[in-house]
């Protein structure tokens, strides 16, 4: 009998529960004790980003509320067909970014790499829902490629890995491109953009853990959690293993209508994060992406959201509003007229 390791387990456990997502609507909404016509708008077989939600995080959603916030992140509406003045398939100009296939620099002394075209969740806002994975080419060739480009390039200082997502590379193949990043000397910094550690927390394994930790550049994991509901048993568990191999963890959330744009929801969400050994980071303004216009929050709304938050949150806990727009050489603030500030002047 062939006897597995703890982490050749853990690996395979991810990998079944990642294999066993839902992908049509009908069974996810059988789940959750609801019915279509419970739904206004609903699509029921979405092409092309189709449905995909780990068995384990739609278990975090409340069964029966077809208004749920993270169900409303995942389920697909008719409304992502309309077309809206202002919103296109690269909001964030991704494509002119983009130095060797997969490698994007748009901002000084970072690169940032798509490791993996896939994500373990389909969120219905994604800013790259339209991004064109299939022609980067085979992957193996082109992170080659990537990396002759960033070793190259001595104005930079960290490498972003993103994508899709990159903890869908197994154990062994980030080890292997951990390994040839750390091999370039300019380099201090190694950051992944993921949604794992809280969509799916069993990819978080020791193995990772003690890749992460064992790195000579200085690991920092920014994971995307938009609602403190996300954040059941597993993904806490998850997110402390990591900080306590040593990572730093910070967050970045995108502000949705309906999902997370009240000061209550912002401040749980911060102080669940923060329980959890994260740091609130950034709070986004939506990228402008074709299918996510139900989405959007005014400024006017983010800015006195922002207000309540500063009004009853620590520093520390409260997020940076920020938007991307392409060409910028850095995230944009997003600014607005403080009635606090009035009031104290007056």
């Amino acid at each position: 009998m062939v006897t597995r390791s703890i982490a050749q387990c853990h690996s395979q456990d991810w990998q079944t529960e990642l294999a066993q997502a839902f992908t049509r609507v009908p069974d996810l909404l059988a789940f959750l004790d609801l019915h279509a016509d419970q739904i206004p708008n609903l699509d029921p077989d979405p092409e092309p980003f189709r449905l995909l939600v780990p068995r384990g995080f739609a278990a975090l959603m409340m069964p029966g509320d077809p208004c749920d916030p993270l169900l409303r992140q995942v389920l697909p509406l008719r409304d992502e067909h309309l077309r809206c003045p202002g919103f296109s398939q690269d909001p964030v100009g991704d494509r002119p970014a983009v130095c060797a296939p997969g490698l994007l620099r748009k901002y000084a002394g970072r690169a940032l790499l798509i490791a993996h075209g896939a994500c373990a969740v389909h969120c219905r806002y994604c800013f790259r829902r339209h991004f064109p994975y299939a022609e980067l080419g085979p992957h193996r060739a082109r992170i080659a490629a990537a990396i002759d480009r960033i070793q190259t390039d001595n104005s930079l200082s960290e490498v972003i890995l993103s994508g899709g997502d990159p903890l869908l590379l197994s154990d062994d193949a980030l080890a292997a491109l951990f390994a040839r990043l750390a091999a370039i000397p300019q380099l201090r910094r190694l950051r992944l953009h993921t949604r794992l550690p809280t969509v799916l927390p069993a990819r978080v394994t020791e193995q990772l853990c003690a890749l992460l930790g064992g790195l000579r550049l200085t690991p920092v994991l920014v994971v995307h959690v938009n609602h403190a509901d996300e954040l059941g048993a597993g993904a806490r568990a998850a997110l402390r293993r990591l900080r306590a191999g040593g990572v730093t963890l910070l967050n970045q959330s995108v502000l949705l209508r309906g999902v997370n744009d009240t000061a209550d929801a912002l401040s749980a969400l911060s102080e669940g994060l923060f329980d959890c050994a994260v740091l609130p980071y950034y709070l986004h303004q939506l990228d402008l992406v074709h299918g996510a216009a139900h989405f959007e929050v005014t400024d006017r709304d983010a800015g006195a959201l922002m207000e309540r938050l500063r009004a009853r949150l620590p520093g520390y806990l409260v997020p940076r509003l920020v938007r991307e727009v392409a060409g910028a050489p850095c995230k944009v603030p997003v600014a607005f007229r403080s009635s606090l500030t009035d009031s104290v002047r007056r």
